[in-house]
């Protein structure tokens, strides 16, 4: 039933792709060649017949394509929408360019290379807003109990807790849990509506009372040793079958594997930046990005030295010790915010509300971060990066290894200046464990993309923070 629902879905998809490109090449002829509404009018080069012919090659390509990035994929009830345009502006940019290399090499020089942009940049936007269309029918349908897949779920765990809060907290999905079934738990046992229907040995006998379209596997850690027998029993079944693992939160969502010699090896933690090239690319935007914030800032920070020097005796910079990359120590520079005081006492003290240390300019500048430029330097020489999980002195770096699981994982990358947690509010007193979640998020899931979304979303909620005191 699954196979058959997804090949109808992905049928119906491919068909709306069709029009939708036919549609767009035909609009981005016309406005081409009929209208003066984007284009200066022109005498047509080549003749309407043979820009037609060339959809026979354009449409199959542009489907290709389009299976390719995974816009036909089985995964279609819960792939993000972001990620779905996503996917249909990179196969839309590659087609582009291949279009464009292949008019090159033939030397088909009288082709309107206007007429082109203007099809791939209408399929873009047209293919998009019928995808929104065709979500929010298949939405509607699917909360009104239309188009469910009738899922059971074979152990209760952690594991099985938290796929049915994801169930129910999304029912646009079109899952519909029938039941579990465990040998630990007595049956009757309800969460949230989802009864324990008995043992595991009684899965063949209800199977054909549930009409089910997918098992998933949700078997506790300690009953592990019986996942091949399980297995084993469900895919007798021949209902499609998935194991939903009960230690995700040691996991990444993305998990990197290695095969060595037929023996799949899945890494505990998957850090792009580890990439020769991927560091390379990120290493090269934070020297250029730290030179032109020092040379747009250097008003900013000239000022706020001599109002510093004016208004507080001590010195100009602080510098205080951070852990790094690799869990190396360096030393970090802010304006000083702060009276002079002793160093043994500084190192081991929060920053509290309407704490008496800091002066009156330097809870400006805490307020508006500007006490944070000088790391622009730090940037500069490699100790930081512009964006990345905020360092943390030596002496709470050790604290929070032994309280916090999974703290360490944040050295695995260059600090920075600003960071996923930053621009989600964990800034200041706020929680550690919040904090570092969006860390590990940032450093699992790093692309150059994210990196520059995150410095558009410091201009508007990172500079002035409440939390910042």
């Amino acid at each position: 039933m699954i196979e058959e629902n997804q090949k109808v879905f992905n049928r119906l998809t491919g068909f709306m792709d069709l029009i939708v490109c036919s549609l767009s090449y035909l609009l981005a002829w016309f406005l081409r060649f009929r209208t003066k509404l984007l284009f200066e009018f022109s005498v047509e080069a080549v003749p309407f017949s043979v820009y037609m012919k060339a959809l026979f090659v354009i449409l199959p390509g542009l489907l290709i394509l389009y299976s390719a990035f995974n816009l036909y994929g089985t995964n279609h009830r819960i792939k993000g929408r972001r990620l779905e345009m996503t996917s249909v502006v990179q196969a839309n940019g590659v087609g582009l360019l291949v279009f464009l290399s292949v008019l090159q090499i033939s030397h088909q020089d009288n082709w309107s290379r206007r007429m082109i942009f203007a099809f791939f940049l209408l399929n873009v936007l047209l293919d998009i807003g019928a995808r929104f269309m065709l979500w929010g029918i298949v939405k509607q349908m699917r909360k009104s109990g239309f188009n469910q897949r009738r899922v059971l779920l074979v152990g209760y765990s952690r594991a099985a807790e938290e796929y049915i809060d994801r169930v129910m907290a999304n029912p646009q999905w079109g899952f519909h849990i029938r039941g579990i079934l465990d040998d630990r738990i007595e049956a009757g046992t309800m969460y949230k509506g989802v009864r324990v229907l008995g043992r595991i040995d009684n899965l063949m006998t209800m199977l054909p009372e549930n009409h089910l379209d997918e098992i998933a596997i949700t078997l506790g850690l300690s009953e592990y040793y019986r996942l091949e027998e399980i297995v084993s029993l469900c895919e007798k079944s021949g209902v499609h079958t998935k194991f939903i693992p009960d230690y995700n939160n040691i996991i990444p969502t993305r998990p990197y594997t290695e095969d060595i010699l037929g023996l799949p090896v899945i890494n505990i933690r998957y850090v792009p930046l580890t990439n020769a090239f991927n560091a390379a690319v990120k290493r090269a935007c934070d020297i250029v990005g730290s030179i032109v914030c020092i040379i747009i800032g250097s008003p900013v920070m000239i000022l706020f030295s001599v109002i510093i020097k004016a208004t507080s005796p001590g010195p100009l910079i602080f510098k205080q010790e951070r852990v790094g990359l690799h869990n190396r120590p360096f030393m970090m520079y802010k304006f000083r915010s702060m009276v002079v005081q002793e160093e043994n006492k500084e190192k081991k003290a929060w920053t509290v509300r309407d704490d008496p240390r800091v002066t009156p300019v330097g809870r400006f500048m805490r307020k508006t971060s500007i006490d944070e430029l000088p790391q622009l330097f730090n940037v500069l020489k490699g100790e930081m990066s512009l964006v990345g999980p905020r360092p943390e002195r030596p002496f709470f770096v050790e604290k929070f290894q032994e309280e916090i699981p999974r703290y360490m994982v944040k050295h695995q990358v260059r600090p920075g200046m600003t960071g996923w947690a930053q621009v989600h509010g964990f800034r200041g007193d706020t929680s550690i464990r919040k904090r570092i979640d969006c860390d590990l998020y940032y450093i699992e899931n790093w692309t150059l993309g994210l990196d520059v979304k995150i410095l558009f979303l410091t201009i508007f909620r990172g500079f002035v923070n409440k939390n910042a005191y």
